[in-house]
């Protein structure tokens, strides 16, 4: 992950990491249905799918502005998301009565960035006579979250009980369902009704945004066009809407409206009754045609939706937990609710569906990441393939195709990040500057050994071999088959600095010590046989990049011997076989026993500079010697090195730049620790490898608990640093919690 894929707000996100209408339905028509059970997952089936992973992230809060973190850029409300679906929500907050009643949200994205349209919009309150009754009447409620649902129950008092739940129909629809209960001996007769109010940003032009209007069956939001480039991003075709499957009648007034059911809750002793209601976010008026048979759907059979959600979710939690011991088992599925939230559909210029890094932070709640999708695939797929899949195909879908007006100098290139708007319509997340570090056909290999699908490999083969064609064309500045990390031709990359910062973030450790200017970093430019300029290249040869492209080389050949490609193959493995063999000479200084840079040119190791974690990555891939990896043994296993208190920091302890809680110079990233890791099974250390994991899932802080997955963490305390909920943190501790 990058700090920042685009330059001119790189100092705001670096101090964020430290820090009356009324409408009346007629009342004939048919009166809300009696079911016989609340099917809504409650207290007895306990998750919804009988495995028993209730509140394994802790989803209660509540926003006290529209802007999440009040502008601090993290949002510390955990929410749950689900098919993709742009909008999300909470549970309430305990003992606060003033969010009891609904659910709290939605957040939803105004295509890249996340906004809170209410603290809770649809609250529904019971009356009998006229005189509304007290949720808590019979005691303090009860709120969980579990795999595909939240679910609240109250208990009113006076034999009353009511149960709410929330699930996703679809990629642009929850439905909610209301039980009401009457375990007592008398009939009752009730009153149903809605109320909520927006939390309306508090700054022009976003404040105009949100318009709310009564409709026949609810309430609908509709935001005006605003075109905030780094904060609110609107066509003025958006609207939340909320349908009821009962004659209701809304009256809006000012930020806030009332919805109320239109015939009475006629209940026997022991009757219950449900009510069903939708809450949709979409961005396009063909949006809304192609959602409202979904909704019809939904609202005429909720039971039937709740059942296809826990079928799927059962399978889902069965994908992640199988082969993974009882006491990882609540991780996993943690991680499995962390990805999925972050899931976000084909919408804008995201032609297939994709796993955003974190709904959570500001920057990287609307986008996709090369580097990101290729380890979020290999997790994904271990509970859902087609995701998996799509995910893959949703960055390759932006690759730089031959005959590009643009760049044709980057045909094969796969830029470093996507996002709703493309350049095009003004997408300042949008980045060509640099691409990301090659692992795409380890990733679809990974995809394929779980899918079996011959066809995907078919489809995304010619991609990913151009894709490894364009490092060399454009990244081995001296042609001797080792690639630097460098930029694209692009206006961002107009200076000598920005070409450097483009070259640091196409590594992804975009502030690690080996990039650092004053160490001599600089970059030189790439022209092909014409003269013309291609690129740049750093002036350094970097390990990680050149043990990833011997990696994604050796899936490049699986793939082609799959397909059939005999002679492909075998000229994949040769050159898997040459790159490995030049790392090896090459990149290991056996004074310090480790891999290092290496100077362009003269080849001089860049020992200087530390030990990173990059240097762990040829044990992941193979490409270490034997007694290599013993030797990088000795270093992961040293406290003084890389088995600190939670093991496995980008930088190692020893080194004269480490710096514990500095993005790329110190904290532990769960993906680097998991190539480390990983590295020492294939090289036999198998025992290590569960000493180091149990270390790293018992100190870093809230693995083990109802805390969310973070971007990094302090090596030395375990504490938890940035970016919370984070993407490829939950993809390779699937992995990782399964014993690779």
């Amino acid at each position: 992950m990058s700090l920042r894929p685009y330059p001119h707000a790189l100092t705001t996100l670096a101090l964020a990491l430290t820090m009356a209408v009324t409408v009346v339905q007629p009342t004939a028509a048919a009166p809300p249905r009696q079911t016989a059970s609340p099917s809504a997952g409650g207290a007895h089936d306990r998750d919804g799918t009988g495995h028993g992973y209730d509140d394994v992230l802790d989803l209660h809060g509540s926003p006290t502005a529209a802007l999440p973190g009040d502008g601090k850029d993290v949002d510390p409300v955990n929410v749950f998301s689900d098919q993709g679906a742009w909008h999300a929500y909470a549970l309430p907050v305990p003992h606060a009565p003033g969010g009891y009643g609904g659910f709290t949200g939605p957040l939803y994205v105004a295509q890249e960035y996340p906004w809170w349209l209410s603290a809770s919009f649809t609250r529904i309150g019971l009356s009998e006579h006229g005189r509304t009754l007290d949720l808590v009447g019979g005691g303090e409620p009860h709120f969980t979250s579990r795999p595909g649902a939240l679910v609240q129950a109250y208990d009113l008092g006076g034999g009353l009980r009511l149960t709410l739940d929330l699930r996703y129909a679809t990629h642009r629809t929850a439905l909610v369902r209301a039980v009401v209960r009457n375990t007592g001996r008398t009939p009752r007769t009730l009153g149903a009704d809605w109320n909520g109010r927006l939390l309306r940003p508090a700054e022009a032009p976003m404040r105009q945004a949100p318009s709310p209007a009564a409709t026949s069956r609810g309430v609908a939001v509709d935001f005006a066009k605003v075109r905030a480039a780094d904060d609110f991003l609107t066509d003025g075709t958006e609207r939340f809407e909320v349908r009821h499957a009962d004659p209701v009648r809304t009256t809006v007034t000012g930020d806030s409206y009332r919805t109320e059911l239109a015939a009475p809750l006629m209940l026997a002793p022991g009757a219950e009754r449900s009510l069903a209601w939708t809450e949709s976010y979409t961005f396009t008026q063909a949006e809304r045609r192609a959602e409202a048979d979904g909704v019809r759907q939904a609202l005429i059979a909720p039971e039937r939706t709740v059942r296809a959600v826990e079928t799927r979710w059962r399978r889902y939690v069965g994908g992640v937990t199988a082969g993974v011991p009882a006491g990882r088992r609540r991780l996993a599925v943690k991680a499995l609710e962390t990805l999925v939230t972050n899931w976000r559909s084909a919408a804008g210029s995201l032609t297939h569906d994709g796993i955003t890094p974190s709904l959570s932070y500001k920057w990287f709640a609307g986008g996709f990441w090369a580097w990101d999708t290729w380890k979020q695939a290999v997790g994904t797929a271990r509970f859902d393939a087609g995701l998996a899949e799509s995910q893959i195909r949703s960055v390759l879908d932006h690759q730089i195709r031959p005959g590009s007006t643009a760049r044709p100098q980057d045909a094969g290139m796969i830029p470093d990040a996507v996002f709703y708007n493309d350049p095009r319509r003004g997408g300042t997340n949008w980045n060509e500057r640099n691409s990301k570090p090659p692992l795409g056909a380890w990733s679809a290999w990974q995809v394929y050994r779980r899918s079996g699908d011959k066809e995907f490999l078919r489809e995304v083969y010619p991609k990913l071999t151009a894709y490894e064609a364009w490092w060399y064309r454009n990244r081995d500045h001296d042609h001797n088959g080792l690639a630097e990390y460098g930029a694209t031709v692009d206006p961002a990359n107009g200076s000598a600095g920005q070409q450097r910062q483009a070259a640091a973030w196409e590594s992804g450790m975009d502030n690690a010590p080996r990039f650092d200017a004053a160490a001599g970093t600089s970059v030189v430019p790439n022209r092909d046989g014409s003269g013309k300029l291609v690129g740049y290249s750093l002036n350094q040869e970097s390990v990680d990049l050149n043990a990833y492209l011997a990696a994604d080389q050796e899936h490049l050949g699986l793939i082609a011997e799959e397909l059939g490609k005999r002679a492909d193959a075998g000229t994949w493995r040769a050159k898997a076989a040459a790159t490995t063999q030049l790392v090896r000479r090459r990149m290991y200084d056996p004074a310090t026993g480790w891999f290092h840079d290496t100077a362009l040119g003269t080849g001089t190791r860049l020992t200087e500079r530390g030990r990173g974690i990059e240097g762990a990555i040829p044990l992941w891939t193979g490409v270490a010697t034997r007694e290599q990896a013993h030797a990088l043994r000795e270093r992961l296993l040293d406290p003084a090195e890389f088995a600190t208190t939670a093991p496995m920091p980008s930088v190692s302890r020893s080194s004269p730049y480490f710096a514990p809680r500095q993005y790329w110079r110190g904290p532990v990233w769960l993906d680097q620790a998991y190539f480390a890791i990983a590295g020492m099974c294939r090289y036999g250390f198998g025992r290590d490898a569960d000493a180091l994991t149990e270390r790293l899932i018992g100190k870093a802080a809230g693995l083990t608990g109802r805390a969310p997955l973070m971007e990094n963490y302090d090596p030395l305390t375990g504490s938890p640093l940035n970016s919370p909920n984070f993407s490829w943190s939950a993809a390779l501790l699937l992995p990782l919690v399964a014993g690779r």
